[in-house]
């Protein structure tokens, strides 16, 4: 993956009422008939983002979504989707693999532009992954960019992910189902602090690739799992950004962790079978703290590396963190 560049958080910005009375959620488009009636207008949306404001007249009824975070949020809101990427689809998001009605545009760090148009979207949504194409995608239709930053995510992570509810919860008329949607994430958050508080452990968060290993610290993609899950950093000083630090084996037996988090990037990437206990067999690993007390968790990594900013990715990262703390 190529860099990506340092963004802030969005707001939203009402261009009129949102006229809450009396409107009805359209149904996905499969379970409409051929002679349902048209979607009650609703008052068009300017949503401020770090590229730019995006006017998005309403209803919207085909989505693009070129990033598997965003994908998830649609999932959650009952929104259909219209086109997304498929080369790399979570386990959690299975249903969208073969879906006859979700088209395939190409892969989520490069998408194919002609399959994205040819999925005549109403709304587009991206990523900073997809940052370069915004002004060609911003032609095809109105392009959002959900500000998540991928580099550093230590300081404002959980509220970026539930402004983004919010706002899709407005822009498709769904803000009762984006409340309930927040309040289980508050909800998790305070699961997962409940356990970290107070904690004396020290974890350490590794990437394993083809047997080479990378480290995230606080000012990492994986910052939140410290600032905002309660971790307490092995190594506080790592300066990681989106890709992690390459680290050797004697780095991580140095460190020393009470837990070890370990993100397999080739479970996902080449497909091979999951790290576990029995096939990373490295002497310096087995020194450490984490190992002795059964404190090595190999996490899903399809939550910690394709998406980690979405309601369902951030649920199954909390409860990979929560076992961490168990014998």
């Amino acid at each position: 993956m190529t860099p990506i560049p340092a963004i802030r958080p969005w707001s939203l910005t009402l261009l009129a009422a949102l006229a809450l009375s009396g409107c009805r959620e359209a149904e996905p488009a499969g379970n409409q008939s051929a002679h349902a009636t048209p979607p009650a207008a609703l008052a068009p949306l300017a949503v401020k983002h770090a590229l730019g404001t995006t006017q998005i007249p309403r209803p919207v009824q085909r989505t693009v979504a070129l990033d598997m975070n965003e994908v998830d949020f649609l999932d959650q809101l009952q929104v259909p989707v219209a086109g997304m990427p498929k080369d790399f689809v979570p386990d959690f998001l299975a249903r969208y693999r073969d879906a006859a009605g979700t088209a395939d545009v190409g892969s989520i760090v490069q998408p194919n532009l002609e399959r994205v148009h040819a999925a005549r979207p109403d709304l587009i949504l991206m990523t900073s992954l997809q940052a370069n194409q915004y002004p060609t995608l911003s032609q095809m239709a109105p392009t959002l960019h959900f500000d998540v930053d991928y580099r550093d995510s230590h300081t404002g992570f959980v509220q970026v992910l539930k402004d983004h509810l919010a706002t899709l919860g407005a822009i498709y008329d769904k803000q009762a189902l984006a409340a309930q949607k927040i309040a289980a994430l508050e909800a998790d958050l305070a699961r997962v602090r409940a356990v970290t508080e107070g904690r004396p452990e020290r974890a350490l968060v590794v990437l394993h690739n083809n047997g080479a290993f990378s480290a995230f610290g606080v000012r990492s993609r994986y910052g939140f799992v410290f600032t905002e899950l309660g971790v307490k950093p092995a190594s506080p000083h790592l300066d990681t950004g989106l890709h992690g630090q390459p680290i050797s084996s004697e780095f991580i037996q140095q460190a020393n962790p009470d837990i070890l988090y370990v993100v397999d990037r080739t479970a996902v990437m080449e497909g091979r079978p999951r790290l576990d206990a029995d096939t990373l067999s490295n002497p310096l690993l087995r020194q450490t703290n984490a190992w002795k007390h059964g404190r090595v968790r190999f996490v899903d990594p399809q939550a910690w590396y394709v998406t980690a900013a979405s309601p369902t990715a951030l649920r199954l990262i909390i409860d990979d963190v929560i076992k961490g703390y168990q014998n």
